[in-house]
């Protein structure tokens, strides 16, 4: 058996264990699914009303809360990553021959698979409360694979961070900074009704350009320079996260 062949089974089968310990933890499920529901529901219910977009507040925030809901699950990697290493379980799967790469991996993947879910359940519960996007089926296939782009670049780097910091504790902060990052773009309001010395930030920063990217496509509007712009931060994010990950989790596990 070839060595990939061998890396990409033990991501399977860390992918089945991590799927089986998300649904045996209450904890993560309230997380996953639970709480991107209430995000929603507060900022239409809540904010919606004050918020002048003009147009429907519904269809201009859906996409900002897919990109929410996504970086704080991808945030979770960090943690469970880092309780991997802090309980021993890395080293017993050493002692198993268990490919390096695929415990990374699993946690990824795992992610991915379950953020793709809480997203689909988003647009589910957005449609019924009045969401209405004009995207054709190529356009959906657009979104799927910008937001698969987005969670999968995020995990990568949360999986880094994982591996950097000492306890899962510490990687809870981690989470804070990718919920943080969505609110300062063009998720939730338009750029150009942030503050002057807050503008320019927003309006370069990766959530935006994928925030506009996934907006256009769910409402057949023009997407212009911010596809490209996007697809090329969520590279650059993934391609920093793993190689920051692989690097980090070799001088680990060796330590």
């Amino acid at each position: 058996m070839s060595t990939l062949t061998h890396a990409a089974q033990d991501s399977v089968s860390m992918v089945g264990r991590n799927l089986r310990h998300t649904l045996r933890s209450p904890d993560t499920m309230i997380m996953t699914f639970v709480i991107p529901v209430s995000i929603l529901l507060m900022f239409v219910y809540v904010f919606g009303g004050a918020m002048n977009v003009g147009g429907s507040y519904i269809n201009y925030v859906v996409p900002g809360i897919i990109l929410l809901c996504a970086g704080f699950g991808s945030g979770g990697t960090a943690v469970v990553v880092a309780t991997d290493l802090q309980n021993g379980i890395v080293d017993r799967f050493r002692a198993m021959a268990v490919s390096r790469t695929a415990v990374l991996t699993g946690h990824v993947l795992e992610n991915l698979l379950r953020n793709l879910v809480t997203t689909g359940l988003v647009i589910a519960v957005a449609v019924a409360i009045g969401f209405r996007p004009t995207a054709d089926p190529l356009r959906w296939l657009g979104v799927l694979g910008m937001v698969a782009f987005f969670i999968l670049a995020l995990s990568w780097l949360a999986a880094a961070a994982g591996v950097l910091v000492a306890n899962p504790e510490a990687a809870n902060g981690f989470m804070f900074f990718f919920m943080f990052l969505p609110y300062v773009s063009s998720a939730f309001v338009p750029v150009h009704t942030l503050p002057s010395w807050l503008r320019g930030f927003a309006e370069h920063q990766p959530v935006t350009s994928i925030a506009e990217t996934v907006r256009g496509l769910l409402m057949d509007t023009p997407v212009g320079d911010s596809a490209p712009t996007a697809l090329a931060w969520c590279a650059g994010i993934a391609l920093a996260g793993y190689l920051a990950a692989g690097l980090l989790f070799r001088r680990r596990a060796n330590a």
